[in-house]
């Protein structure tokens, strides 16, 4: 349940001057997900996903919805681009969707191919950099039948397509991540069932990571070889962990949310292992690691996405484990989730401490869902407004904490299909009718548009 507080939001976007956010190099783009904006489901040769499976399956996502419609992005993306040069944004983070570029014998799709291709010709032709996300969360059905990523094989599957999409862009493309939150298609599509394919089996989840993180080392060196002047990095979705008081046992709850959370993934890309204490939170769930897993997971990256959103706060369940606590008389937003920029500065400047060879970061995703309407002919979202304005000065507060962050893009360019919760959840910066299809910039898109116009005549563009 979302609770109705009192807060002070802001209609203004205006960093500090001494901001990073004024810089030049500092990007400012927009992310979307193919599954969650493109529809289009069953043309050109586009294979079945688990997310059309699962979203197809009653009762797994909120009113019925599915992605099969979306946003229309497969046939409106000539205005979607527009949209995103009018808006001035520096970068674009987009995710290619398996399904569309691949048959079931790894023979590539040449139409699928040749949408992906389009699109990034004319970012390029707009100047945007492009941030181009390889796995999204949309597992080709036909793998899954065969164990989805509690199969090994699926690793291999996952470079053969890295191999194959790389190839076919390269030059286009200026950040290859490999994976989109790994945590959550591991622990929430394998661990709780919430998510596709539905499986609740913790042993599952924690060999699915291993698989997700394997297939991950597995494509860089396709991806450096088939696109040498791209940057190749992943991106973790994070969350802060916190207690109730300063208690021995409350701390070490909160540690503990953060292990099986943050260190999960970071731990094996960073430090070549899985944490020690992952294991006693939940014993007998090691995964299968054989001999050069571990060097072929912890290959060096160019640079981290880091996705935040809220945080948890935990005790101790007086075992060894946590048990969230939720706080109250705090913002919070549509999803019911809390408002916390401090977060994101703390996560921040602590992944620099605990990581010697922590790579250059982007925050690939940070923004807020909001119950948005169009009133004549306007979107007022102030809550979005502040809330990004408090995050943007929590990652500036990281930057003058020495932390190296390079750019921050803003979940979403527009409203979309927002996994489980169906369409009900706006994250967009763009208001999506989804009866017409009609576009509407938010109040919050017409500032930012307006302050990197500000920032870009300051440094002598236009």
């Amino acid at each position: 349940m979302v609770h109705d507080v009192s807060v002070s939001l802001e209609d203004t976007f205006a960093p500090p001057a001494d901001s990073v956010l004024w810089s030049k190099d500092f990007l400012l783009g927009a992310a979307t997900a193919a599954y969650q904006i493109e529809g289009a489901i069953a043309e050109d040769g586009r294979l079945a996903s688990i997310w059309d499976t699962f979203s197809a399956t009653p009762g797994k996502v909120l009113a019925g919805d599915t992605g099969a419609v979306a946003c229309d992005h497969y046939h409106l993306w000539e205005t979607d681009l527009a949209l995103l040069k009018e808006l001035n944004v520096d970068a674009y983070r987009l995710s290619i969707a398996w399904t569309r570029v691949m048959d079931e014998a790894g023979r590539p799709n040449a139409k699928g191919i040749a949408f992906y291709k389009t699109l990034l010709q004319r970012l390029r032709q707009q100047g945007l950099k492009t941030f181009v996300t390889l796995y999204h969360w949309d597992l080709p059905q036909h793998l899954e039948d065969r164990g989805g990523w509690v199969n090994r094989d699926t690793a291999y599957r996952f470079a053969e397509y890295a191999d194959l999409i790389s190839r076919a862009l390269s030059g286009l493309v200026d950040a290859w991540a490999t994976l989109n939150e790994p945590w959550c298609s591991a622990a929430h599509g394998y661990g709780t069932g919430h998510h596709a394919p539905g499986k609740a089996d913790p042993v599952f989840a924690t060999q699915a990571m291993h698989h997700l993180l394997l297939g991950h080392g597995l494509a860089i060196p396709h991806l450096r070889r088939n696109d040498p002047s791209a940057l190749i990095g992943i991106v973790a979705n994070v969350g802060r962990g916190t207690t109730n008081g300063n208690t021995e046992a409350g701390r070490r709850a909160a540690q503990l949310f953060e292990i099986q959370h943050n260190n999960w993934v970071l731990d094996p890309l960073l430090k070549k292992e899985y944490p020690h204490a992952l294991f006693e939170l939940w014993p007998g769930t090691e995964p299968l690691v054989l001999k050069r897993d571990m060097e072929i997971i912890g290959a060096p990256l160019d640079f981290l996405g880091i996705n935040y959103y809220f945080r948890t706060n935990v005790v101790s369940d007086g075992r060894h484990g946590f048990t969230e606590v939720a706080l109250e008389g705090v913002e919070r937003t549509q999803m019911g989730w809390e408002v916390y920029p401090d977060g994101l500065r703390d996560l921040l400047i602590g992944f620099r401490a605990e990581y010697a060879n922590l790579p250059p970061i982007y925050i690939t995703e940070n923004g807020t869902a909001s119950d948005d309407h169009v009133i004549a002919g306007e979107v007022h979202d102030p809550q979005r407004v502040s809330f990004l304005n408090r995050h943007l000065a929590a990652v500036d507060a990281a930057v003058k904490a020495g932390v190296d962050i390079r750019g921050y893009f803003m979940w979403s360019l527009m409203d979309n299909f927002e996994w489980a919760f169906g369409y009900e959840r706006r994250f967009g910066i763009i208001h999506v009718d989804y009866a017409t299809q009609k576009r509407t910039l938010k109040r919050s898109a017409k500032l930012v548009q307006r302050f990197i116009a500000e920032r870009n005549k300051r440094n002598g563009g236009e």
